[in-house]
């Protein structure tokens, strides 16, 4: 007797640890997707605000030193997702990008839609060429950061999922100044939009540009930060 209770008393406890890494696995939070800039907060990282600012376009002779100016000024990283056929004539603001401890990552190489969304081949090409532009300035540099030209809505699943499998990682938004489709807006409307589409949310990932002709977008820019600031959010790059 003493044998067969000892022996049901392990079967139990076996049993009951079984129980219990079940429902631990069943009630633990999912984890991120790795192919994605933008990730729900964690349940225990809700008080935490992020903000990354970042800024597609570039690099360019009007915008883009004056971009880096503000955030040297401010201590702020931010992403940059550069144009590859525009870098050849500003490496050194590509490197002083680097320099200043801004993430850099691929945007394209023409910004040409129907050549780049031609095909997945044609997709994938235009993004190696970027990336081949990028490390003849900064052989160091290496990161896996795309973000689609005009972002990926829209786009066909066979697009997106070429370039997650080809090992890049998609960084969309989910805030804009909305700089590039109001061309006319002053560097008031462009803070405003930044308040009003960041809303409420703990992670914010701003969309702004530094192509050539955003002046709005440079003066709009120190106000944006302030902002942000005041709403005790910590500036991080992606």
């Amino acid at each position: 007797m003493k044998s067969s209770f000892f022996g049901q008393t392990d079967c139990m406890i076996k049993f009951i640890n079984a129980l219990v890494l079940a429902t631990a696995l069943l009630f633990s939070p999912p984890l991120p997707a790795a192919s994605s800039c933008i990730n729900e907060p964690h349940p225990s990282d809700t008080e935490i605000k992020t903000i990354c600012l970042t800024f597609d376009d570039g690099p360019t002779d009007s915008t883009t030193p004056k971009i880096l100016d503000i955030l040297r000024k401010e201590n702020i990283p931010a992403t940059f997702f550069v144009i590859g056929r525009q870098i050849s004539s500003r490496k050194e603001i590509l490197q002083r990008t680097f320099d200043d401890g801004h993430a850099i990552g691929i945007h394209t190489y023409s910004h040409e839609y129907k050549q780049i969304y031609a095909s997945t081949s044609a997709l994938l090409g235009d993004i190696r060429r970027c990336q081949k532009s990028i490390r003849e300035v900064l052989p160091e540099w290496n990161s896996d950061l795309y973000r689609f030209p005009g972002g990926e809505a829209g786009l066909s699943d066979t697009l997106i999922s070429a370039v997650k499998n080809a090992g890049f990682r998609i960084c969309s938004w989910n805030a804009s100044i909305e700089d590039a489709v109001s061309p006319n807006a002053s560097a008031e409307d462009l803070y405003n939009n930044a308040v009003r589409s960041a809303g409420e949310k703990n992670h914010v990932v701003l969309l702004l540009h530094d192509g050539v002709g955003y002046r709005e977008t440079i003066r709009a820019l120190p106000k944006i930060i302030e902002y942000f600031r005041s709403k005790g959010y910590t500036f991080q790059s992606l």
